[in-house]
Formats: C-alpha cells, structure tokens, sequence
C-alpha cells in the first residue's frame, strides 16, 4: 500500500512540475491562426484540418491492437 502511494504522489509530482505555457509555434503560423479565424482565411481550416489528420493516427493504432488483443483472448462462452 505504501509502495502504490508513493508511486501516486510521485506521479502528481512529476506531472505537476512540469506544467508551462507552451509556445512552440513558429511567428508564421500563429499570425496564419490569429488573422484567419477574425478574417475567414482558409488557411485556417487547412492548419485545423491537418492537426486532425495528425491526432487521429494514434486514436486508430490504439483502437487496431485493442481490438486485436480483445478479439484473440476473448474466450467465447459455451451456450447452455
């Protein structure tokens, strides 16, 4: 039990020291942001569009081995 805690706060610990303002846009692309939500710029969608198209990957590499593992150690029950 005291094992679990320390790994818990360990955790808490680490995770909340690390929290900052991330700035890791370059001046183009922030400006591309800013401008194009205010002046219907369709740069914008585009740079929407691509971060969507990049969050997605992982989403469905980790929906294809779940449903991999699910679906080899499911043991399907005898009917009764």
């Amino acid at each position: 039990m005291k094992k679990i805690i320390f790994f818990v706060l360990l955790v808490s610990a680490i995770g909340l020291s690390s929290i900052q303002r991330a700035d890791a846009q370059c001046a183009m692309c922030t400006v591309n942001a800013e401008q194009g939500a205010t002046n219907g710029n369709s740069q914008t969608k585009g740079i929407n569009d691509g971060v969507l198209f990049l969050l997605a990957a992982p989403f469905v590499l980790v929906a294809g081995v779940g449903s991999i593992w699910y679906f080899k150690y499911h043991k399907q029950q005898p009917v009764a």
